[in-house]
This record gives C-alpha cells, structure tokens and sequence, in this order.
C-alpha cells in the first residue's frame, strides 16, 4: 500500500538478517532517501514503526515522511526513514521485534504511531535512552509514556490527537435529541479508549440516557459486537479513536447504516471508512507537527524530556454523505459546533 514501507517481518530471525545498510549520523557524498537528495550532508536515521495500516495512521506516516523530506532539502541533512520504516500489524510480538531491530541499527531517533506501539518503543529505550517522538497518542499521561504534557521528563514526547469526547456527544444528540439508549463498542486493551470511554459514560449519566457495553479484539469480535448492539436496538453507537475498530470499520458500518443507527467515532478515517461521523484532528496536520519535533531534537539539539507533547485543534467533524442519506440524519447543525465540517464518501484510503 505505501511504496516507501518495509513490510513488517514477522520473526526475530527474519529481522536480525536485514542489512544495516544506515549511514549514521554523520556522512559525506550524496544521499537519496524518501524523494531528498542532498550532498556533503549529515545523515539521520530515522526509525517509524506504524502500529497497524488504516486511513489516519497511513495519513500520519506520509505527512511524516514528505515534512522530513522538505526539511532535509531545506537545511541540507538527510533523514534516512526509507531503510527504517515498519508496519507492526497490530502484534505486539512484532512491534517488539521491530524495537530490537531499530535499537541494534542505532538509529538517532524513533517515531512510534499509535499509543500500543509509543508504549513498546518506550520500553525498549529505558536503557540506551534513543529519543522517541510519538504520532497520534490520545492520552500520554494515562498511558504512562510522560510525566505531563509540558514537561514529559524522558527520552519522549511527541505529538497527541486527544479526543474532546463531550463535544462527539454533543453532536450526536443536536442530530437526534431523542436519543435514549447509546452502544459504547471499543476494545478493552487500547489505551487510547480508556480515558473517552470514561468521559462518555460520565457525559451519559449526566444525561440519564442508558448505555451498553461491547467489545472486540479482533475484526471478528468487532463485528459480533456490532450485531449485538443492533439486536439491542441502540439509537446511536460511540467508538472512540480506537485502532481495533478502525481496521474493523469497513467490515461493520453497513450493520449499523441499514439498522438507522448513526456511528460517531474519534477519527476522520472512520467517517471515510463508513462510519455516519467521525469527530477529531487533521492527521496530515498531526504528522507534519510531529516532522517538525523530529526535527527540532536531531539538527536544533532539543531535548525529549523538556519538549512539551503537542496538542492539536480536535474540532474537526467528517460526514460520510452515503451513510447520512442511508439513515435518513440531518447533520447540518453540525457546522455551527465545530471548527470544520467535513463531508465525505466511503473508500478505504484517503486520496
């Protein structure tokens, strides 16, 4: 899917055979990587490791790469990421195994996707203390990756899509006020649904409105899940920016649509994917900041530990147009409560 992508390798064996080919930090000639050429440049090696392939996450990870291409052009350095880019595919034992690779290659800097695999790439830098610039962590505090977000304390920070969870469920109920038994579908081990789902059950209590629980770990679990919930005959389903769902989405958004049941979730992607509304940041946005720290620590000498984690603007609202139309919901309040509306058709990628 992405041309510049080393595909995750699924042994330790296999990973311990690829060619530590990386120039260092440090090296004189010419240098291609990514679409930078530079000449008589300091070399960066710059190790990404994307916690599993969906639209947003694939929206960071370019905007990453092209904000480090025109960088290197700019200052006349190279950062290396071609040789250093991993898929983990949503298994930890491979996200381990890739930490080990990056770690043995000695690259200047790694730059974890996602909260599961920021959490593994931490770990595997507590000693040798390589500096970690994360991308799309929605709670780094809960998760324990930094002290605080102005002061993170470690060799990490990065950049956080946080997620204003009453602002979603303020949506939901302008849309349809009636509302009175929400689903709540997300899975129990993503860190990053911990803190949102709290928050939904706290709005919907303050409301009085019922909800119910359900959850997966896979994209089977996922849609068993879903048929629960439209057998229990919920008004609306919430899903956090939960990485589980999201790869299960496209596989799951037509139980809901022909059920008449709006799904509004954390993410763009999932308004892409089929959800009726995703709510949060721009990704290209995300990953171009999260560039732009990389940055500032391998050429300005910044340090992780005194790098404030960046927050983004989450006002953002996707639309999927053919969900809205299926379902019958009027959306059109929703450009007065957000920062952005944005509409949208069903694909698996964004162009």
């Amino acid at each position: 899917m992405k041309t510049k992508k080393l595909v995750a390798l699924m042994s330790a064996a296999a990973l311990l055979v690829m060619s530590l080919i990386g120039c260092g930090t440090s090296s004189e000639g010419t240098t291609t990587t990514g679409t930078a050429v530079v000449t008589d440049g300091t070399v960066y090696k710059v190790g990404i490791v994307q916690y599993v392939d969906d639209a947003s996450l694939n929206q960071i990870e370019k905007a990453i790469e092209a904000e480090l291409d025109k960088k290197g052009s700019e200052l006349g350095v190279v950062f290396n990421y071609a040789d250093y880019t991993f898929n983990g595919q949503a298994d930890s034992t491979t996200i381990n195994q890739i930490a080990t690779q990056l770690v043995a290659d000695e690259v200047d800097v790694i730059v974890p996707i996602a909260t599961p695999t920021a959490c593994i790439m931490q770990n595997a830098t507590e000693e040798n203390l390589i500096p970690v610039v994360f991308s799309a962590v929605s709670d780094p505090v809960g998760a324990g990756l930094v002290a605080s977000l102005d002061a993170p304390g470690a060799n990490i920070t990065g950049t956080s899509d946080a997620l204003d969870t009453a602002s979603i469920f303020d949506l939901m109920f302008a849309a349809n006020p009636e509302i009175d038994y929400v689903g709540l579908l997300y899975d129990k081990g993503q860190d990053s649904s911990t803190q949102a789902i709290a928050d939904a059950k706290a709005y919907l209590d303050a409301k009085g409105v019922a909800y119910i629980e359900k959850n997966g770990t896979t994209n089977e679990e996922v849609s068993l899940a879903a048929d629960a919930l439209v057998a229990e005959k919920v008004d609306a389903v919430f899903t956090p920016s939960d990485n589980t769902v999201m790869t299960a989405e496209l596989g799951i958004y037509e139980k809901f649509a022909e059920a008449g049941i709006p799904h509004y979730a954390g993410a763009d992607s999932f308004a892409l994917n089929g959800a009726f509304c995703g709510y949060g940041v721009d990704y290209v946005e995300l990953g171009t900041a999260t560039a732009d720290m990389i940055v500032d620590i391998l050429v300005n000498g910044a340090k992780p530990e005194t790098t404030a984690v960046k927050t983004m603007d989450s006002g953002i609202a996707t639309v999927n147009t053919d969900v809205a139309e299926m379902i019958g919901l009027d959306y059109s309040m929703f450009a007065d409560m957000c920062t952005q509306l944005v509409e949208t058709k069903t694909a698996e990628e964004f162009e």
